[in-house]
């Protein structure tokens, strides 16, 4: 474990930048960093094998076994004054420990990958959890078009519980982004008239799911080899995208046979 170097200014430069990471949900953009915040991000990258450059953590987790053996993951470690990691912190109940890590580097799309596609999906939870049911059943790639919330944003980072760190992730995509999938595209409408439990889904296919009141785009409707709805007999005029998300990713896993 490295020696850890010990800070007490609000101004110091690392400092300043955490605050813009915390605060600022498209700063990873403009930085090239991620700040994830609290033990169980922090051990989820650990338990994936990612590293991590930085770790920060307050004087009084340092004195605690399990939070210091966590920081020795990072190749390097900063103590701070409590009040100094809860300036930085964007939480009511500030975490104690957080790492700073680089921004994945962008990468290829997999043409035959298992695949999830967000089109203008705006709220950071249902992002969050449709990141973390997509790790949960088998997806291997997510795709995020223009006009989606910031997938490495704080807010969806707590939200996704470490599943990033079992995704490769794309954003900023514009539908022609997407001509390389080789796999057929999967959405659920609810003007469909085939129910999802009565199809045979294509495996693996690329899922596509939409902006929270508008559902998926035309364009992106119109190409896609299969369109249905989930059975909701309690008449409710539609689900939330995160819980469709979980119920559509599931029935793919369990018509699949998976044991």
């Amino acid at each position: 474990m490295s020696e850890p170097l010990r800070i007490t200014s609000r101004d110091n430069p690392l400092l300043q930048r955490l605050r813009r990471l915390a605060r600022d949900g498209a700063a990873y953009r403009r930085l090239g960093q991620v700040w994830l915040e609290g033990d169980h991000l922090c051990d989820a990258l650990r338990a994936r094998g990612g590293a991590a450059a930085q770790a920060v953590i307050s004087e009084e987790a340092w004195h605690a076994p399990a939070l210091r053996e966590l920081a020795g993951w990072a190749e390097r470690i900063v103590v701070v004054p409590a009040s100094l990691f809860a300036g930085i912190s964007a939480l009511e109940s500030p975490a104690r420990i957080g790492f700073v890590i680089s921004l994945p580097p962008p990468a290829p799309l997999l043409p035959e990958a298992a695949s999830l596609v967000l089109d203008r999906v705006q709220d950071p939870g249902n992002a969050g959890s449709i990141l973390r049911s997509a790790a949960a059943f088998g997806v291997t790639q997510v795709l995020a078009l223009e006009g989606n919330v910031a997938l490495w944003s704080p807010k969806v980072l707590r939200a996704g519980m470490g599943a990033h760190f079992a995704l490769q992730l794309h954003e900023g995509l514009v539908l022609d982004d997407l001509q390389s999938l080789t796999l057929p595209w999967v959405a659920t409408s609810s003007h469909a008239s085939a129910l999802l439990h009565h199809c045979h889904l294509p495996r693996p296919c690329a899922w596509i799911f939409g902006h929270e009141g508008q559902g998926v785009a035309p364009a992106l409707m119109a190409r896609c080899a299969l369109t249905l709805r989930i059975a909701q007999p309690g008449g409710e005029e539609s689900l939330n995208v995160a819980a469709a998300a979980a119920i559509c990713l599931h029935e793919s896993v369990r018509q699949s046979g998976f044991q």
